[in-house]
């Protein structure tokens, strides 16, 4: 480490104001924030009265081309040489994953060292070991790019909001699936041509499983719930429906009954327990949620005195990402100043609502013998598990009928009965997706 320290030490300011930052990683999120940092310095420090400088960055290949041209002798490829230099006063982690990332921001925070992340899948699975770290070494930890991006959502909740009763939050936390939805939408496509565009176009991985399989937006989800409620929540609890199966039939059909599908999170609490789920949904075209188009992100927040709220921007990428960590590091190099902290609070053991005990309305499709009274077969089952149906459309096809149900809010156990009788009624001959839906 001693290069290292030499260098950062001859680069240590005479002025309190300055705040050294050592980053761990330098890929497309690192790099742009140590480029906005070096670029925009002077300004920053105009702003805030605050120096940021960039005093160490471990990197995993010393001659791989970056996107910010800094002096070589910054560059190490010794993490623990940033997270124990005492020459770095912030850490900032982008190498993603959760190990060697636990250990590192662990090491950090115990040791006096802020740490900003936007490491989802290491808030939303260790969040709790992290929290307790930060409280103990008396610094904070800062992750207001795991979530949404450059949307300002979790400085709301934890400042803004911190005093409000939340009831739900919902949102398009995942820009790739809000990318291929919006292109089934509006262009009629099929779902494996456009996931292939996205591919193609860098909105979607070679292997895009954690985005249309719901992974990525629960793990975002788990965060959400655990910030807005006070809980204790981690990936594992939430629940998780992908896009995969969405055709554009199913698009075109809520299309036709004024709706959209939208990959959703939504997280809510009724101040016992709490339910977090992931899954697509029908969204009324009155609702804001339905304008959201493209790789945008937004999330809708309802409260107990403030009403709705809905925050939306840019959910990915170097430029909007490294912007939410700029303001991370800001508030920590502030606190740091000061000689305090901003630790998470209280969170609590609330139970975890199943899915089965949820409710929601329902959008069903099913085939079935075009013959008289089949269709009174059909609504009676749906009678017999409590679910009432809301609109019905009926399409003739030679010898098969094509109903489309919109039901009332109803329990999903009570739904998941309904489907599981129909499915062995022999006047039925498909049964197509289920998909939740939200009104206006």
């Amino acid at each position: 480490m001693g290069a290292l320290t030499d260098t950062v030490g001859a680069m240590k300011s005479e002025s309190d104001s300055t705040i050294r930052i050592g980053l761990l990683g330098c890929g497309t999120v690192g790099g742009a924030l140590a480029r906005i940092i070096s670029a925009d310095a002077d300004r920053i420090a105009a702003r805030t009265g605050i120096r940021l400088e960039i005093a160490g960055i471990a990197v995993r290949n010393l001659s791989a081309d970056r996107v910010v041209d800094l002096p070589e002798k910054l560059f190490t490829r010794d993490t623990q040489a940033i997270v124990n230099s005492p020459n770095v006063d912030v850490v900032v982690e982008t190498i993603g994953g959760i190990e060697p990332a636990r250990q590192l921001v662990i090491d950090s925070l115990k040791s006096g060292k802020p740490v900003i992340t936007a490491n989802k899948e290491l808030v939303a699975n260790v969040g709790q070991e992290l929290f307790e770290a930060a409280a103990t070494g008396g610094v904070d930890l800062f992750f207001e790019a795991a979530v949404a991006g450059g949307v300002p959502l979790i400085r709301v909740l934890r400042e803004s909001l911190a005093g409000e009763r939340i009831s739900r939050v919902m949102g398009i936390v995942n820009g790739t699936t809000n990318f291929i939805l919006t292109k089934m939408t509006e262009e009629g496509a099929d779902y494996a041509d456009v996931l292939a565009e996205a591919q193609s176009l860098g909105f979607a991985e070679a292997d895009p499983t954690a985005d249309v399989e719901g992974s990525d937006a629960a793990a975002k989800a788990a965060i959400l719930a655990t910030i807005a409620f006070g809980a204790k929540v981690v990936a594992g609890d939430v629940y998780q429906e992908g896009i995969s199966q969405i055709s554009k039939d199913d698009i075109a059909a809520a299309s036709h009954m004024g709706h959209v599908i939208k990959l959703l999170a939504v997280a809510e609490s009724d101040g016992n327990q709490v339910a977090v789920r992931v899954h697509p949904t029908m969204v009324s075209r009155n609702h804001p949620l339905a304008a959201v188009r493209e790789s945008f992100n937004a999330v809708f927040l309802e409260g107990s005195e403030v009403g709705d709220l809905m925050l939306y921007g840019r959910g990915a990428g170097g430029g909007p990402t490294a912007s939410a960590m700029l303001g991370d590091v800001i508030s920590a190099a502030r606190n740091l100043q000061q000689g305090v902290s901003s630790d998470i609070g209280l969170l609590s053991e609330f139970p975890i609502r199943p899915i089965d005990e949820t409710s929601s309305a329902f959008y069903m499709q099913l085939d079935v013998e075009d013959r008289p009274g089949v269709l009174a077969v059909v609504a009676g089952i749906f009678g017999e598990h409590g679910v009432s149906i809301r609109s019905m459309e009926q399409q003739g096809h030679g010898e098969t009928a094509h109903l489309v149900f919109i039901t009332h809010e109803a329990l999903e156990a009570d739904v998941q009965s309904t489907l599981r009788e129909l499915r062995n009624l022999k006047e039925v001959r498909d049964i197509g997706a289920l998909i939740r839906v939200i009104a206006d």
